[in-house]
């Protein structure tokens, strides 16, 4: 094995402003500053759900994808806001920009995070560390906005670095403490662990890097799929994945294997709810709408079957997509099948929500 002195690190910085469309709305409109401010779907409306909050909501327990109703509940006197996408995305071209300054290998996530490898950068500074200042520093002067960086040797851990001092933090993690640093996060911290497969994380006894550890690849497999083999390399420190800067999002969803099979519609109704509601969330972070719905369905047997429906017009909202998916199953239901996965995913983009004093104007979406 090759001496660590001697090894080629990844030089990667991981950018995520903070409680960004909150932040735009607290800089654009000064009464909104040191106030508790929802952006979202409004709380009398159906399905509404906070897309980001600022930090004075987040202090009573206010976070994104909550619904508008329950963040209502939990501070009666918050801003709600609805989203200014078109504001966002100008703003989002002006950091891009920043960025381009230094790289040109840079991966957008989202209108507000984004991936920068800057192993060779444009201005042969050399230092991660000093060009995350840099950056974080043209922000604040250019557009009166705070970012949080976190910097690495690769995506995953330069990504949960960045979270660690927020708001306007700085975090370097260095080869040298990735495996220890791994060992004490949270499994819930892990790409690709959400809630479902965290509890059943937990109710393994898996809570933190180093229990998953105590796992080989095969037990990780069996219980967790192919996600069990990153997880066996990213506790480790292992993740090669480069920036890739021309990346295009092809679709956005949520699936769910389940702890039993499910056998009745009711049951799996409920369940398409959740995964609806997750697939909403989604599309609400980036900003996002598609023309086609598609339905995954895997049996007991592992057989598995897709359907979906296009419309003429971009969707987006909950009781769309939630009950177009319903649809799509009843179709295909039969009372002597056992299912043992369901998934929502939606495709075919190309328009951004915008709305505004309840007109729409839509347009192509391309993210920084």
């Amino acid at each position: 094995m090759e001496p660590e002195q001697n090894k080629t690190f990844r030089k990667i910085i991981h950018i995520d402003m903070d409680a960004f469309y909150a932040s735009v709305e607290q800089r654009d409109k000064p009464e909104y500053r040191g106030k508790p401010i929802v952006v979202g779907g409004l709380p009398e409306g159906r399905g509404g759900v906070v897309a980001t909050a600022s930090y004075e909501a987040r202090k009573f327990g206010i976070r994104s994808a909550m619904p508008s109703k329950k963040a209502l509940q939990l501070c009666p006197h918050a801003i709600f806001v609805r989203p200014r996408f078109a504001a966002y995305k100008e703003v989002s071209i002006h950091i891009r920009q920043i960025f381009s300054r230094y790289t040109d290998l840079i991966e957008p996530l989202s209108l507000d995070e984004a991936y920068l490898d800057v192993t060779n950068d444009k201005l042969n500074i050399g230092s991660a560390m000093e060009i995350a200042r840099q950056i974080k520093q043209a922000i604040k002067d250019e557009l009166k906005l705070t970012a949080s960086a976190g910097v690495s040797i690769n995506k995953f851990v330069a990504k949960i670095a960045s979270d660690i001092n927020k708001p306007d933090g700085l975090k370097f993690i260095g080869p040298s403490g990735i495996e220890t640093f791994m060992e004490v996060l949270p499994v819930e911290k892990f790409f690709g662990v959400g809630k479902v497969t965290a509890d059943k994380m937990k109710r393994m006894g898996l809570h933190t890097g180093a229990d998953l550890k105590n796992l080989s690849e095969k037990e990780l497999t069996t219980h967790f799929g192919k996600a069990g083999g990153f997880y066996y390399k990213i506790v480790r420190g292992i993740d090669d994945r480069e920036v890739q800067p021309h990346r295009e999002t092809k679709s956005m969803g949520a699936e769910d294997t389940f702890a039993y099979d499910l056998t009745t519609l009711d049951e799996m109704n409920a369940e398409l709810d959740k995964i609806a509601q997750l697939v909403t969330d989604r599309l609400l972070k980036y900003a996002m709408k598609g023309r086609t719905i598609t339905l995954k369905v895997k049996y007991h047997n592992f057989k598995q079957i897709t359907r979906n429906q296009s419309f003429a017009a971009p969707v987006g909202d909950l009781q769309t997509i939630s009950a177009t998916a319903k649809q799509l199953l009843t179709t295909s239901f039969t009372d002597q099948q056992r299912v043992r996965l369901l998934g929502i995913s939606i495709s075919n983009f190309g328009e951004v929500i915008v709305k505004e004093k309840e007109k729409f104007d839509t347009g192509q979406l391309k993210l920084f």
